[in-house]
């Protein structure tokens, strides 16, 4: 029987809106993972790479394995309407370096903005717990049908009012059994459920069971909103 297996690492994207935590994220999954299989980046900004010097500057991977898309539109725009520079980025690190893994980042968007499957082959979606605790109840693709839902920096819930159980499972009814991670990077069970999950998935991906969904669509989606693309980098 033929050999089905990928010949190509697992793509993975991570997508949320601004301020959520996603760069912080990206490298907090470099610096437990890059020990244990070879890793790239792939970051989207609309006109500047600043979160690919974020992640440069913090050493959490040889620097030429991190690349930048300048998206010169909404950021949802390059990760779903048209993928071209992503996937042409993602070829060439793969090219060049046969990584195990390449994590993509989304521009800072909207509760709807998710990857197209042509891109990634699982998706994680970000949530910021001081966004408020209502937010995963209120849903959305990426809420409901991302591959994993990430509800970031829970160590500020008590300096935010935000119940943390209640948020998670509010979550975990709205995705109806796919996987939440409460996550705090001072939490280190919590960094080992993150950790666990990805390489479940590489393994996946590696024995050819891993199946891309598409949470969308965004097709119905118009674009005449308002976005905020302006982010720092808080701590995960």
């Amino acid at each position: 029987m033929p050999d089905l297996s990928p010949t190509r690492g697992l793509r993975l994207g991570v997508c949320g809106p601004v301020g959520t935590g996603k760069s912080s994220l990206i490298a907090l999954l470099c610096r437990e993972l890059a020990g244990r299989m070879s890793l790239a980046v792939v970051t989207n900004d609309i006109y500047t790479d600043e979160d690919a010097r974020f992640l440069r500057a913090s050493g959490v991977l040889a620097p030429e394995r991190i690349r930048a898309v300048e998206t010169g539109a909404c950021p949802h725009t390059a990760i779903r309407d048209d993928i071209t520079a992503n996937l042409l980025t993602v070829e060439e690190l793969e090219e060049e370096f046969a990584p195990d893994l390449v994590l993509i980042e989304s521009g800072g968007d909207n509760l709807t903005a998710t990857f197209s499957p042509a891109l990634v082959d699982t998706q994680v979606f970000v949530l910021d717990i001081a966004g408020g605790g209502d937010v995963a109840r209120k849903g959305g693709p990426g809420i409901e049908r991302a591959d994993l839902l990430v509800i970031n920096k829970t160590d500020l819930a008590p300096h935010v009012g935000v119940d943390r159980d209640r948020m998670v499972a509010d979550a975990e009814a709205a995705r109806d059994g796919r996987t939440v991670i409460p996550l705090s990077r001072t939490d280190l069970d919590s960094v080992a459920a993150l950790t666990a999950w990805v390489t479940a998935e590489v393994v996946r991906h590696r024995a050819g069971d891993l199946v891309p969904t598409d949470p969308g669509p965004m097709a119905a989606h118009t674009h005449g909103h308002t976005h905020d693309h302006d982010h720092d980098h808080p701590a995960a």
